[in-house]
């Protein structure tokens, strides 16, 4: 049995027990099949490997034996062992008989002898000896040789590492390539509020949280690329097995890539500082609850639903501030009334979420009305306008949860503390804002209940603006309801079939309408208008131009005299941009009279199932003055049907008038036969969901009378 270049033994045996050299006499050598991976110890201690027969002579060598005698093996096998001793209390010879003795005698022996290098130069050497026995024949004396200084070197680094690991009060620590904990001490383990077990395998990021936007994690990796050592770094944290504790830490790291053989990675130091960095904790504290409510200000009020709003109210607050949070409306009876304390408060949960597990998810979400009893933490908050907390226990529960069920699901739910800010915007209590925090982490501070109270604060303008825009937006759609006709004019010779759809709450109510309207020998008036704008001001004006319409239609004028003084009336009513389209048909001939103010084209779907468009009625728009209006006239086939509309159902976001006028043409001809079917499967066809603007539709089947 010998040893490779660094010291691993390289025999191997032979099936039956016998060790097979890797030199023999005559220099043959071989490798073994197992090598020591590179970068091991023995690369700093040389280990020799060698062996002696029952003569006392060398019968195996090792190169690692070469290199600490500085014999080759063909100089020195098949030779007394006493070669390499040197004199001292005993003879070489001696001393190889004594060292051969003990490994026989004793199966397992060390100790220290002084040995001779090829040049003359004497060393203390330690020997490690063991007997080995081959299927047959005597045995040998297997020897393992090291320099003593280098032995006892090692073993005072690996005392010297093992006490500071045990004893150094400074946290140590290293960690793998992808910054995984793989060796740390007590110290550390301490500051962390876990146990070393805890740690190993885990990212940084598990064990403790850093509110620098990532910085420290930056600063990590780069020193595990091998980057410039860190010294003294001063990094506000919070560890997660002290989630009640802010610290600082002075931390060093270096590069351990560069040790040789080593894994790459990082080797750090960390000193708690953090009475003497009680600023820094301040700062750092600082700018988490400044990014919290940065956050919240670009992520709430994005949009004017009051819904959406409160939803982002709830998200923006979790998890960083809280494990689950919902928001809630008051129903109020009457909104200048004063709240009073000793009468129940009835709110209605308009948004919730949580991170924790069933039944946290039914206790946030599983109620839309709260009735909360006079004495309850929520009367409390609306007392004195501020934000408070409580702990939940068995008093809170019965001041504030009124159902035992619901009791029940807070208890089951882990929540242990609860934080409760007023939403209040222009001297008015719009509702309230709620967060939990589990048991797992710190209860609410004062510093987190100015926080909330500012979060809620900010949002509350939010929910207000969105509450007075859906007012406003429901004034404007139940006037504009109003303001369309209840009811149509009817006709034996003219079916009618319309549609009104409001665009989303988004885009605000518009100003589209339409009317149909009777006229003397059985002639009906079919009209469709857009006043361009939204909100109140374009319902009130389309509201205003409808009525003129129907009253100029009854004096029975032109197409284009009626937009002439539908123009005018435009013009002194402030209204700068409406379309029109206005059509008298005449069942006796079944001849249309059109004419239009800058308003989409009517189609014509013949019975044959062919679409044709009126394009020549094309003219101004309303409100603009000073143009002229013309009348033209078309014959109409018998079952043919008008199609009129607004347009909302032609345009759309990616795709322009041309593109939405023949995916009507193509609708209108795949649509089924009855006018109302028609209707419904026209708009499911090519109205967005939500809409992005109000949109009319009219069909008109005609008939020709006597």
């Amino acid at each position: 049995m010998h040893g490779t270049a660094d010291g691993t033994p390289d025999g191997t045996a032979d099936g039956k027990g016998t060790l097979v050299p890797s030199a023999r006499p005559g220099g043959a050598e071989a490798h073994g099949p197992i090598w020591s991976e590179p970068g091991t110890l023995l690369e700093h201690v040389p280990v020799a490997v060698f062996g002696i027969d029952e003569h006392d002579r060398l019968c195996y060598w090792g190169p690692g034996a070469r290199e600490l005698f500085g014999y080759d093996a063909s100089a020195v096998l098949t030779r007394p062992g006493a070669l390499l001793f040197a004199p001292g209390p005993l003879d070489p010879s001696d001393a190889c008989a004594r060292l051969t003795e003990r490994g026989r005698t004793q199966g397992y022996w060390r100790g220290r002898l002084a040995a001779r290098h090829r040049d003359g130069t004497v060393f203390d050497c330690g020997f490690r000896v063991f007997s080995v026995t081959g299927a047959s024949g005597p045995s040998v004396v297997m020897v393992l040789a090291s320099r003593s200084d280098e032995l006892d070197r090692v073993k005072t680094n690996l005392a010297f590492l093992d006490a500071l690991f045990e004893t150094c009060p400074i946290g140590l620590v290293m960690l793998d390539a992808d910054l995984r904990y793989v060796h740390l001490n007590q110290a550390l383990a301490d500051m962390d509020g876990l146990t070393i077990e805890a740690h190993l395998g885990r990212r940084t990021d598990d064990v403790m949280i850093v509110s620098d936007d990532g910085e420290f994690r930056r600063m990590l990796g780069d020193v595990a690329l091998g980057g410039p050592p860190v010294v003294g770094t001063l990094v506000g944290m919070r560890p997660r097995g002290h989630p009640d504790r802010d610290q600082v830490r002075s931390v060093s790291f270096f590069p351990l890539s560069r040790a040789v053989g080593s894994r790459p990675g990082v080797g750090g130091l960390m000193v708690d500082v953090t009475d003497r960095e009680q600023a820094i904790l301040e700062a750092t504290a600082s700018r988490r609850r400044l990014a919290l409510l940065d956050g919240a200000s670009t992520r709430i009020g994005t949009t004017l639903d009051v819904n959406l709003t409160a939803q982002e109210l709830v998200d923006a607050a979790m998890p960083d501030f809280c494990d689950g949070a919902v928001v809630e409306v008051v129903e109020w009876m009457d909104e200048a009334a004063e709240f009073d304390p000793e009468r129940p408060l009835i709110t209605r949960r308009i948004a919730s979420g949580t991170i924790l597990p069933p039944p946290a998810t039914e206790l946030v979400s599983g109620v839309e009305t709260v009735r909360y009893p006079p004495g309850s933490v929520i009367h409390d908050m609306l007392r004195t306008g501020r934000a408070i907390s409580a702990v939940v226990n068995d008093a809170f529960l019965a001041r504030t949860v009124l159902i035992e069920s619901r009791a029940r699901l807070l208890i089951e739910s882990g929540l242990a503390s609860i934080l409760v800010a007023p939403l209040i915007a222009r001297g008015t209590v719009q509702g309230i804002a709620m967060f939990g925090r589990s048991a797992g982490r710190p209860a609410f501070t004062e510093d987190d209940v100015s926080l909330a109270g500012e979060l809620a604060s900010r949002a509350a303008i939010c929910l207000d603006n969105a509450r007075l825009y859906s007012r406003v937006q429901d004034i404007a759609l139940t006037l504009q309801r109003a303001l369309l006709p209840s009811a149509l004019a009817t006709s034996p010779y003219v079916d009618v079939a319309h549609r009104y759809v409001p665009g989303s709450r988004i885009t605000e109510v518009g100003g589209d309408w339409y009317d149909v309207i009777s006229l003397p020998d059985g002639r009906v008036v079919l009209v469709v208008g857009d006043v361009m704008g939204h909100g109140v001001r374009a319902a009130a004006a389309m509201g205003r131009l409808r009525i003129t319409t129907k009253a100029l239609a009854r004096h029975d004028i032109e197409p284009a005299d009626l937009l002439v003084e539908l123009d005018a009336c435009a013009q002194e009513a402030g209204i700068e941009l409406a379309t029109c389209l206005y059509i008298v048909y005449d069942p006796a001939g079944g001849r249309a009279r059109i004419a239009s103010a800058g308003h989409p084209p009517p189609l014509v779907l013949r019975p044959d199932g062919t679409v044709e468009s009126i394009d020549e009625v094309l003219g101004v728009p309303l409100g603009v003055g000073g143009c002229p209006f013309r009348t033209i006239e078309t014959e109409l086939p018998e079952n043919a049907t008008l199609a009129l509309y607004t347009d909302g159902l032609i345009e759309a976001r990616g795709r322009d008038i041309e593109g939405g006028l023949h995916a009507l043409r193509a609708e209108l001809v795949s649509a089924p036969g009855p006018l109302e079917e028609m209707a419904d499967h026209v708009l499911a066809r090519l109205l967005p969901v939500p809409p992005a603007d109000d949109t009319v539709l009219v069909l008109a089947r005609v008939r020709r009378g006597p």
